[in-house]
């Protein structure tokens, strides 16, 4: 298994596909309640253990997947209500160090994602061919970004850091 990518290399879908959405969105649809299982009864001291050697704490991949599927959730509602939109990346290393990053208090975060997750739900379940051709422009890509990749990029992306949190979970035990 690889360790870097638990979940696999992402690879985005060739074109819009209704069956692959629909298990895309109900796998964000369930998102927060995986990761609050996962984490439920990890101490302080557990939720401040770095997930890969150099890598982030448990807490700070918490606080990481609220601030990326708020942006994500930003994002999308840019690419369905803007014409090909160009959205702002963000230093998501810096986020992570930032006080609130850093902090083994994870219930805001938790509440940002069931929350965020929700509504991302809500919006998802409208898209069509039409609406998933939507594009939005990331810089750092160089390339046009289909609506439909969305889902499919952010449940990945839980998939991905929630197999971190359990390797590390399974490695010592807990």
């Amino acid at each position: 298994m690889d360790l870097k990518n638990p979940a696999g290399i992402y690879e985005s879908p060739p074109g819009y596909d209704s069956q692959r959405l629909a298990e895309e969105i109900e796998e964000i649809r369930n998102f927060p309640q995986s990761l609050e299982k996962t984490i439920s009864g990890l101490s302080e001291q557990q939720l401040n253990t770095l997930t890969l050697p150099g890598n982030w704490t448990v807490a700070q991949v918490v606080h990481h997947l609220a601030d990326s599927h708020m942006n994500a959730f930003i994002r999308l509602k840019l690419a369905l209500t803007e014409d090909n939109p160009v959205i702002k990346p963000y230093p998501e290393s810096l986020w992570a160090n930032l006080v609130d990053g850093k902090d083994a208090i994870v219930q805001p975060s938790l509440e940002i994602l069931r929350g965020v997750h929700r509504r991302m739900d809500q919006v998802l379940q409208t898209l069509d061919a039409t609406l998933g051709a939507r594009t939005f422009v990331h810089p750092e890509m160089h390339r046009k970004i289909p609506v439909f990749e969305i889902p499919a990029l952010y449940s990945w992306h839980g998939r991905h850091h929630l197999a971190h949190i359990q390797l590390l979970k399974e490695d010592r035990g807990w």
